[in-house]
């Protein structure tokens, strides 16, 4: 039996139990501390407005301008203006208190912070959305313009977006235009040669002109945290008399410097379709987690990527060297070449080179466990296990066989892990299995062709779920009759 709010982190829980032991069996009663599970819960309610229901405010002939300015637009604020809980926002830190950002923080400006306009209650644009520190995202909404009054509307002007410097250290960051396309009215985009000019929103032959439709901003940051550079893309429009309305996108992404960005293929599970993350472990191991960043990469996929052999149209596997074909997670995938052997060729440079058709010029040594794991995580990787099958030769004459690869199985193990509300994909374990055969020296004159494959297959090791309850027991007796006194 709880009391009190069930929203809260804890809560006082009168618990009855049943000693069946005990001759006549017994009532035991015990007060505990009930604790929430949940991550969201209330530890102090603290603010009052929050414990009863404001009544709104009537509208009369006093108050109807003002209601009107306040709720009339395309959205407003669900809060009222007494709510202060960010008193920080209005009064931004100086600027040696921000020259560290952590995973979320708004991205602070010298007079709010980094704008990432977005839809809130309904479909039209906010401009109350901040962007957060590392959180990629991307938005779109709808505006409401008019041609007539187009060069007076804030949102649809370059110097919205870039006007304000991002406070970063001792000196503040200033966001520069990296590239300015221009998008006519029939969605013909054309990239300007120079993006140093800036391009205000004008009207011109009953055309709105110069309009902001897309805002892509790239932000490069320390390994500390520290916002170094800010950059913006635009895309500027033409926006017709009819027009009541156009649709804006906003984009944000962040990278660390030094370093190349790396595509997730899921987050932070993998999803089915994308391609499975992979690169190397940086020699001299172990580093510092922020050096494994550069060196985690695939050197013949710039996107750090397990990659198999391509199969082409000729089927030659001398022709076929150096195509690749990403690995996609959950989707079993083979391919193969063939190889035209003959007399001349010698066995260990015909070795290598199959070894590098199956493997790609550099095989990498490590798979990211989730679609979205970092490469300073170290231990958010899963190291590729290789293995070499290879035939018995019969025959000890070395100079007229010798071994030559011939197969590359991967076979990729995951689990579901998480909520069984909402599993996420995870990859447990690689195994990457070479097969070799031996090949025995041909005739002077003769060829022989044998096929080379190359597989990936992707197996599901979840254990069943099992119920987090047990059976209760029977209990086989004859309670007395006051037992749940005072309780019915």
């Amino acid at each position: 039996l709880c009391r009190g709010d069930s929203q809260l982190c804890s809560q006082k829980a009168a618990v009855y139990s049943l000693d069946v032991e005990a001759n006549p069996p017994e009532r035991i009663f015990q007060l505990i501390d009930q604790v929430n599970p949940s991550i969201f819960c209330i530890h102090a309610t603290n603010y009052e407005q929050a414990l009863y229901l404001k009544s709104p405010e009537i509208p009369t002939a006093e108050n109807f301008d003002h209601l009107l300015d306040k709720f009339g637009g395309a959205s407003f604020s669900a809060e009222p203006d007494s709510w202060n809980l960010d008193t920080d926002a209005q009064n931004p830190p100086e600027a040696n208190e921000t020259s560290r950002y952590e995973y979320g923080v708004p991205v602070q400006t010298e007079d709010a912070f980094l704008r990432l306009p977005s839809p809130v209650v309904s479909s039209w644009c906010s401009d109350a959305n901040p962007a957060g520190f590392l959180v990629n995202q991307a938005t779109k909404c709808i505006r409401s313009v008019s041609v007539e009054k187009c060069d007076s509307i804030q949102a649809l002007s370059m110097l919205f977006y870039i006007n304000s410097s991002i406070l970063a250290s001792v000196f503040q960051v200033n966001i520069t235009v990296q590239s300015i396309v221009v998008q006519s009215l029939n969605g013909m985009r054309t990239l300007l040669s120079s993006s140093e000019v800036l391009r205000l929103p004008m009207v011109l032959d009953e055309l709105c002109i110069n309009a902001v439709l897309a805002v892509n901003y790239h932000i490069t940051h320390t390994d500390t945290g520290e916002i170094i550079e800010a950059a913006a893309a635009f895309v500027l429009g033409a926006i017709s008399r009819e027009a009541l309305s156009i649709e804006q996108s906003f984009e944000i992404s962040f990278t660390q410097e030094n370093t190349q960005p790396v595509p997730l293929s899921g987050n932070p599970g993998y999803v089915v379709g994308l391609p499975v993350r992979a690169g190397f472990q940086p020699q001299g191991y172990p580093f510092p987690a922020a050096f494994l960043f550069a060196s985690l990469a695939l050197s013949s996929n710039i996107h750090s990527q397990l990659t198999i052999l391509h199969s082409t149209s000729t089927q030659d596997c001398l022709a076929a060297q150096g195509a690749r074909a990403p690995v996609l997670f959950g989707y079993n995938m083979i391919s193969g070449c063939k190889l035209r052997i003959t007399a001349a060729m010698k066995c260990q440079p015909l070795a290598q080179t199959l070894l590098d058709v199956l493997k790609g010029q550099s095989f990498p040594e490590y798979v990211a466990s989730f679609g979205n794991s970092q490469a300073q995580d170290v231990l958010d990787w899963v190291p590729i296990t290789q293995l070499h099958i290879s035939e018995q030769m019969i025959s000890h004459t070395l100079q007229s066989s010798c071994q030559i690869p011939v197969s590359l199985g991967i076979e990729v193990k995951w689990t579901k892990y998480g909520s069984l509300v909402n599993p996420q994909a995870r990859i447990v374990n690689v195994t990457a299995t070479i097969t070799s055969t031996t090949l025995k020296q041909l005739p002077s004159g003769r060829e022989k062709i044998i096929p080379i494959t190359s597989s990936v297959v992707f197996t599901d090791i979840s254990s069943p779920a099992e119920p987090s309850y047990k059976a209760w027991p029977t209990i086989n007796i004859k309670l007395p009759f006051d037992f749940f006194y005072p309780f019915v």
